[in-house]
């Protein structure tokens, strides 16, 4: 690890000794299964943690509902839980190289990314949503009931904190998708249990540790380790827990929903991408092509946002294609936390046999494929990849590959292409390039995406909301709509 702020490492280093497991209680737990986390880049071992089970789950819960129950955080004025979620953007902020390189080791990804985004982005949006905890409000609302006779009447609504809530967040922003959870769910007063990918628990145990310096108390945002199959599925269907918030694959989506409904309980769902970019024949290359490069291969494709599918007019094609492969074959491959490289890898071995079987099916079923740029041998890398000659109908234009590879295929007329944008079951996000008004302001509308970009793609802000349509998912982060799905609305009615 090679870094000039030596205190910096030497904080990453001290974490990595001081961390045994979940964090509970304002905690560390020395309880559960050993296991290794490893350093995407080479396969090695950064450090150990303990992952809980059935029964360190329950425990986590029952924490996090005693914490809501005795009121310890809900029950303090909103303008003082506002000071202490500033509080803890602060110390984000002040430690933002140290959770940079956490993140950066144990997920894979460029330091330059981590500092930007995962670091960068949530310092922004604690401080967005910590404001809202005072601005939470119902309304007066003017009835005209007509019994008993001669009653009157005062009506108005107040939003709750919905209660217990269980965060599952994924494994490639893991802190980051973290925050975007558990801040709007403390800003509306709740309590949460959190449960990290198991490849990538470092940094939102860090978090965890920060929340309760900042003045969060002890129990209120409680952190759990453990395998989905079983702290997941407990955490999802357990009584106690009032909402559950998930972001992942459709499927596991799916049966977290399931079993949400099956006790009523609340769930947010932010799910799959497999998502276009439009091209049109007035579009500026340039931007298009960065604007494909940017958003294909951010994270190395590792984002449920990323453009993986591009749709360009006949004419633009064959530069496209060509821009996009000179590109990557000066790329540069090597660990994250080099910040001189452009190629870092892919979170673990799974992953990267996963999408190197997506590019070899295709090169199977007679698809160009270029791969650019050359990986090492050890670390799980995948070399970006420009797979051109492809048909719609094919798996890497259907299926979400959660890797660097970048599917492009011709359109004639605007129908045709904007009918092969809709012809997925996700709609997650999507990019429309012109540089027409006119076909901006027709054409948004119909794409079938929760968000849609004009010359631009993967570019957030903490107030505008974010969710999928279709199989990408229910619910939305960010803006009052977040905030508002960790409240309950209750009417309230006084007669006198």
């Amino acid at each position: 690890m090679s870094q000039d702020n030596t205190s910096d490492v030497q904080a990453v280093e001290a974490f990595f000794t001081r961390v045994t497991g979940s964090f509970l209680n304002g905690a560390f737990v020395n309880e559960g299964k050993t296991r290794e986390v490893l350093d995407p880049s080479n396969g090695q071992c950064l450090t150990t943690v303990l992952e809980g089970d059935k029964a360190l789950a329950e425990q986590a819960v029952a924490q996090t509902k005693k914490s809501f129950d005795d009121r310890r955080w809900c029950d303090l004025s909103p303008a003082v839980r506002e000071r202490i979620l500033l509080r803890f953007a602060d110390l984000v902020e002040q430690h933002a190289e140290e959770l940079a390189q956490i993140e950066t080791l144990n997920q894979g990804k460029s330091i330059h990314i981590s500092r930007a985004v995962d670091t960068g982005f949530s310092v922004d949006f604690i401080r967005y949503m910590a404001g809202w905890t005072t601005k939470l409000e119902g309304n007066t609302r003017n009835v005209s009931i007509g019994m008993p006779e001669g009653a009157k009447f005062n009506a108005y609504t107040l939003r709750q904190p919905v209660g217990v809530v269980a965060a599952i967040v994924p494994w490639n922003f893991p802190m980051m998708i973290a925050l975007w959870k558990v801040v709007p769910a403390l800003a509306a007063g709740c309590s949460v249990v959190l449960k990290p990918a198991s490849e990538t628990p470092l940094s939102v145990l860090r978090l965890a540790e920060l929340a309760v310096e900042a003045g969060v108390p002890a129990g209120v945002f409680n952190v759990i380790l453990g395998s989905g199959s079983v702290v997941g599925t407990c955490l999802s269907e357990h009584p106690d827990v009032h909402k559950v918030t998930f972001t992942g694959s459709t499927a596991i989506g799916k049966q977290i929903g399931h079993a949400a409904v099956d006790r009523m309980a609340e769930f947010s769902l932010e799910l799959g991408g497999k998502n276009p970019m439009l091209v049109l024949e007035d579009a500026d290359l340039d931007k298009a092509v960065n604007g494909a490069l940017m958003s294909g291969l951010l994270n190395q494709g590792q984002v449920c946002a990323a453009a993986s599918r591009f749709y360009v007019h006949r004419s633009l094609h064959d530069e496209f294609c060509r821009r996009l492969c000179e590109a990557v074959d000066g790329m540069q491959a090597g660990p994250g936390i080099d910040p001189q490289v452009h190629i870092t890898p892919l979170v673990s071995r799974r992953q990267q046999e996963s999408v190197l079987g997506f590019v070899e099916r295709a090169r199977e079923q007679g698809a160009n494929v270029h791969v650019g740029g050359s990986v090492p041998k050890e670390g799980y890398f995948v070399s970006p990849t420009i797979i051109s000659g492809a048909s719609h109908s094919m798996e890497v234009a259907r299926e979400e590959i959660f890797g660097p590879v970048l599917t492009v295929i011709p359109f004639d007329d605007v129908e045709d292409g904007l009918a092969m944008v809709n012809d997925s079951d996700m709609g997650l996000a999507a990019s429309l390039w012109t540089d027409s008004l006119s076909n901006a302001m027709r054409l948004t509308p119909r794409i079938e995406a929760g968000t849609v970009w004009v010359n631009t793609h993967v570019t957030l802000d903490p107030c505008l909301p974010f969710g999928g349509f279709k199989l990408s998912g229910i619910g939305k982060e960010f803006g009052p709509e977040a905030i508002n799905a960790y409240t309950e609305l209750k009417s309230v009615c006084i007669a006198y």
